[in-house]
C-alpha cells in the first residue's frame, strides 16, 4: 500500500506572524522527501501540522485519505523524532523504549532488541539514559521513531550529535524504512547530506516552498 501526506492550501499562523504560508504538497512512500531551509524557516512546523500536534489556520492536511482534526486527530502509524529527543532518565535503553511502546502495544520484544540495534547501541546495555552521550541520545531517539515500523516516519534533524558512523548507520535506517514501504520525511542543515539522503528535497524559506527539486536529476 502506498501512503500519501497531502497538504492543500495550508497556512499557519501564530501571535499574527505566519509561519507556514499556503503550503501545497503531495508526498509519497516511494520517495523519501528532504526538507531545507535555515532555522526559522517552518521545516518543523511543517513537520508539526503532518502529523497533528497542531492544527493549520487555513488549508487541509490529508494523511491517506482521511483529514486531520476532522477524520482522525492524529495519523493512525507514525514515528517521530522531532527536536530534541526525551526520555526518562533512571531507564536504560531498552527500558524506555519498553514503556513508550507499551503505550499502544504495536511492539515485541525482539522489536524493540531489533530498533537498538540497528541504530548501534547494545539492547542488553544496563545503563541509563543519565549516563547517555549526545550521540547515544540521538541513536535512541531514532530507535524509538522506527521500533513500531510505522507507516510514516518523520525525522528533524536525526543528524544532529552523531558522528561519520552515526550518518552511515542513519542512511541505513532511512533506506530500510523506504525499502519496507514507509512515507519518509526529513530535514537536515547539510544541504549534502541531506540529498543522499532524500529522492526529492523542497527549500522552505519564511513558511514558503520556494524550490522543488528531484535528487537524482541534480546528480
Amino acid at each position: 500500500m502506498e501512503h500519501t501526506i497531502e497538504m492543500i492550501n495550508v497556512t499557519k499562523t501564530i501571535r499574527k506572524s505566519t509561519v507556514v504560508n499556503d503550503v501545497s504538497l503531495k508526498l509519497t512512500s516511494d520517495k523519501v522527501t528532504g526538507l531545507m531551509g535555515i532555522n526559522g524557516s517552518g521545516k518543523t512546523m511543517l513537520m508539526r501540522l503532518m502529523t497533528g500536534l497542531i492544527r493549520p489556520t487555513e488549508g487541509s492536511v490529508i494523511i491517506d485519505g482521511k483529514e486531520l482534526h476532522k477524520d482522525i486527530s492524529f495519523p493512525d502509524s507514525c514515528g517521530l523524532l522531532l527536536e530534541n529527543p526525551a526520555f526518562i532518565d533512571s531507564y536504560s535503553g531498552y527500558g524506555n523504549l519498553e514503556l513508550l511502546t507499551s503505550v499502544r502495544g504495536r511492539a515485541t520484544a525482539e522489536d524493540i532488541r531489533n530498533a537498538i540495534s540497528l541504530v548501534g547501541l547494545d539492547p542488553d546495555d544496563k545503563k541509563k539514559y543519565r549516563k547517555y552521550s549526545l550521540g547515544m541520545k540521538q541513536r535512541l531517539g531514532i530507535a524509538a521513531a522506527i521500533v513500531e515500523k510505522p507507516d510514516i516516519v518523520i525525522m528533524d534533524e536525526p543528524t544532529n550529535s552523531l558522528d561519520t558512523d552515526g550518518v552511515d548507520m542513519l542512511k541505513g535506517v532511512i533506506r530500510e524504512q523506504k525499502n519496507r514501504g514507509a512515507l519518509v520525511v526529513l530535514s537536515c542543515h547539510d544541504m549534502l547530506i541531506l540529498k543522499e539522503l532524500s529522492d526529492i528535497t523542497y527549500k522552505i524559506e519564511s513558511g514558503i516552498i520556494v524550490a522543488g527539486e528531484e535528487v537524482g536529476e541534480a546528480r
